[in-house]
């Protein structure tokens, strides 16, 4: 039998956008003798762009690595559309239609898009043909994901390594975009981008939100990306959650100012 991917298609606008999408409570992680967290929260409903901000080792990262399943947690609750998750591998969050974007992209230099866009996932024929790669349909299927995230004009055939690193970020989205998921977790993706492609980041991911997506995002980029492209922020600190804000009546020094520890009767704003 023929290898199949699930076509690319737009979330359902008529979810149900009062109930958050993914939920996590009260989380504690103890790694030996060092507590990770201390009671950490977060959720993203449908449409949703949720910023996680904090200092280094806040735990911002490893709350992320928990809701993909590539930790566990000592304690608290995990949510995924109202129902208790079972999340125990990053395959099982993958087919409960969560998708993480690492800081690190995890591209092939060598390879063009439609090569990294399923590297690992690849669509083939059948055994009796050597399960060649049915390339053309892996083109029309790439074609179509990047249409969606109106991402058209990209190569398909340029390799990876040979484009900027706004047009690489793009493809890991891309990437994950293209096994319909409901929700999308990007661990700092505008570190080390130029104005205009973290931009261009801004409003692809702008885009995901309003194709109904939960959309979870890790960044220090408070005072231009953070306050202006998410919906909310969480604010982290030693493990647990500092401050939360609306991010239209929010500035970027007050997030900065919670991030740090500063004046409480800013920390509790929001």
């Amino acid at each position: 039998m023929p290898t199949t991917a699930a076509m690319p298609r737009p979330a359902n606008p008529a979810a149900d956008r009062t109930q958050p999408l993914i939920s996590m409570r009260r989380i504690t992680k103890s790694f030996g003798s060092v507590q990770a967290f201390r009671g950490a929260s977060v959720e993203a409903h449908a449409g949703e762009i949720v910023a996680l901000v904090g200092d280094n080792g806040a735990g911002k990262s490893t709350l992320v690595k928990v809701m993909a399943g590539v930790f566990g947690f000592d304690s608290g609750d995990h949510d995924f559309e109202g129902r208790p998750a079972n999340i125990r591998t990053p395959s099982d969050a993958t087919a409960m239609g969560i998708q993480t974007v690492y800081q690190d992209l995890a591209l092939c230099n060598n390879l063009d898009a439609v090569q990294n866009l399923f590297l690992g996932r690849e669509l083939t024929g059948s055994r009796w043909w050597g399960r060649r790669i049915r390339r053309a349909e892996c083109e029309v299927r790439a074609r179509e994901v990047l249409t969606r995230m109106r991402l058209g004009n990209l190569s398909l055939t340029r390799p990876v390594g040979a484009m900027s690193g706004g047009q690489r970020q793009n493809i890991a989205i891309a990437r994950s975009i293209l096994w319909t998921p409901k929700v999308v977790i990007l661990d700092e993706p505008t570190a080390a981008l130029s104005h205009s492609a973290a931009e261009q980041v801004s409003r692809l991911v702008r885009t995901l939100a309003d194709q109904g997506l939960g959309v979870v995002i890790v960044s220090h980029d408070i005072h231009h990306f953070v306050v202006n492209a998410t919906d909310r922020v969480e604010v982290m600190r030693l493990g647990a959650n500092a401050a939360s804000f609306r991010s239209r009546d929010v500035t970027g020094e007050q997030v900065v100012n919670a991030r740090v520890g500063g004046n409480e009767a800013v920390n509790l704003a929001g």
